[in-house]
């Protein structure tokens, strides 16, 4: 009788353990995670289109590399569950920004373009990176898919299917930043100096297109966008969404290749493999949260409070990323990742560019 009374009074209290446990790793996360919302809300941040994502990545690693070690003991349990648990539920919840009516307002060409700027930027980061570059799988996976698809939260996406470390995580997220900024404001010059020149018949639609299919993060999107109006910034935003829908396909064909790569390298070396493939699961989530959205049953507010919660899910995953990311590790990476990233920019601007302008000719 004591025994079993015993039993049941433990379990409460492991729980009550773990749960204390993680408190001091999600409230250090979350706490980072606040102020980089609040401080992405500044004018002068959100016309450059930085986005709480990235402004919590670098307080993260600010503070990662200063005072992080002398609590790391203490909140690694939180911090842990965090790069894990929450982010995936981030990634889920990312859905909820998107319908499938969206593909219709940017029509058939505007989803060829985006599957194809999607495709060529990726394959295009694993030939440089891996071959010319003499890059670790790792690390091209994730700079390719923050190119090639929505910034760092393809980057967070990716990382579980990839198996990348902080470090790597850290160098795709500086990628992104740095282009995407760039991008901002070169694409708005470019448009004006096509304008006053007259190389080319584009007008603010098409640029809206150009712009959602090329860019990097869905902040600089929007900031690219509104340098040139409303109807650009809508149309940009659009086509951004399609290829962020893209997301899922893509993570569950990831997967099956590196499955497959690893199976063919454990032949050639006789080490024995495994057949599994790792199913990302919270992309199907991700698929199903952007299918019950578009059905129109969820009431506005509701959909708002979710896209609420997951801006603060994917802010605090950052932080945590941040925090456990080691500058010297960082450094080791070298500036090989840089020239990759700006290789992928000039052909996401070149390239992207050429397809926005020839695939409409075909629908």
């Amino acid at each position: 009788m004591n025994t079993t009374t015993l039993s049941h009074s433990s379990q409460p209290q492991g729980w009550m353990q773990k749960t204390t446990a993680l408190l001091p790793g999600l409230l250090l996360a979350g706490v980072i995670a606040a102020v980089a919302t609040w401080a992405a809300q500044f004018p002068v941040i959100k016309s450059n289109g930085l986005s709480a994502l990235t402004l919590a990545i670098i307080i993260g690693l600010v503070i990662g590399n200063t005072v992080y070690p002398a609590m790391a003991s203490q909140c690694h349990s939180g911090i842990a569950f965090t790069k894990a648990r929450l982010l995936r539920a981030g990634i889920v919840l990312y859905g909820l920004r998107l319908t499938f009516q969206d593909i219709g307002h940017v029509g058939m060409a505007g989803v060829v373009i985006d599957a194809l700027v999607l495709s060529s930027t990726f394959l295009l980061a694993q030939w440089i990176g891996q071959k010319l570059l003499g890059m670790d799988k790792r690390t091209t996976l994730l700079v390719g898919a923050g190119a090639s698809i929505c910034g760092a939260a393809a980057v967070l996406a990716t990382e579980p299917v990839a198996k990348g470390r902080a470090e790597d995580v850290a160098v795709a997220v500086a990628t992104v930043v740095v282009f995407g900024t760039i991008g901002t404001f070169l694409y708005p010059a470019l448009f004006h100096w096509n304008a006053e020149y007259g190389w080319l018949n584009v007008d603010a639609q098409q640029y809206g297109i150009f712009v959602g299919s090329t860019v990097h993060e869905v902040a600089q999107v929007v900031a690219a966008g509104e340098a040139i109006g409303s109807q650009a910034a809508d149309t940009a935003v659009i086509a951004k969404m399609v290829r962020v829908m893209m997301l899922a396909p893509f993570l569950l064909i990831l997967s099956m290749w590196l499955s497959r790569s690893e199976r063919k390298q454990g032949v050639s070396n006789g080490s024995p493999t495994s057949n599994k493939i790792t199913i990302p699961w919270f992309a199907l989530g991700f698929v199903v949260m952007a299918g019950i959205n578009s059905l129109g049953v969820l009431p506005k507010e509701l959909v708002s409070v979710g896209v609420q919660l997951d801006n603060a899910l994917l802010a605090i995953a950052m932080a945590a990323l941040g925090l456990t990311t080691h500058i010297r590790a960082v450094r080791a990476a070298g500036t090989k990742p840089l020239i990759l990233a700006a290789l992928l920019f000039a052909w996401l601007l070149v390239a992207g560019l050429l397809l926005n302008l020839w695939i409409p000719t075909l629908f």
